[in-house]
């Protein structure tokens, strides 16, 4: 069972914007997936790998209108958490 699902954002290295990414820490693993494109970096188990990036896939756009709300400050959406899909 992954210990927790984080957002969190930064700004990237090349570009002058905030990128939207999940972090997702299993033991002593962890990954990040960048929400615009699906890059994940990191290292984690082959079935945890797999439940976040379905999760991921189904979330993608929720995801992405939470992050413009927040941005906006204002309330976000519920989102279905992982452990309903692991």
């Amino acid at each position: 069972m992954l210990d927790r699902l984080g957002l969190s954002w930064r700004t990237g290295d090349t570009e002058e914007r905030e990128e939207l990414r999940i972090q997702a820490p299993y033991g002593e693993y962890e990954i990040t997936v960048e929400i615009s494109s699906g890059i994940v970096t990191g290292h984690f188990p082959r079935r945890a790998l797999k439940a976040v990036l379905e999760w991921y896939e189904m979330n993608k756009e929720a995801l992405q209108r939470d992050w413009e709300l927040a941005e906006q400050r204002k309330p976000l959406e519920p989102i279905q958490p992982l452990e309903s899909w692991v």
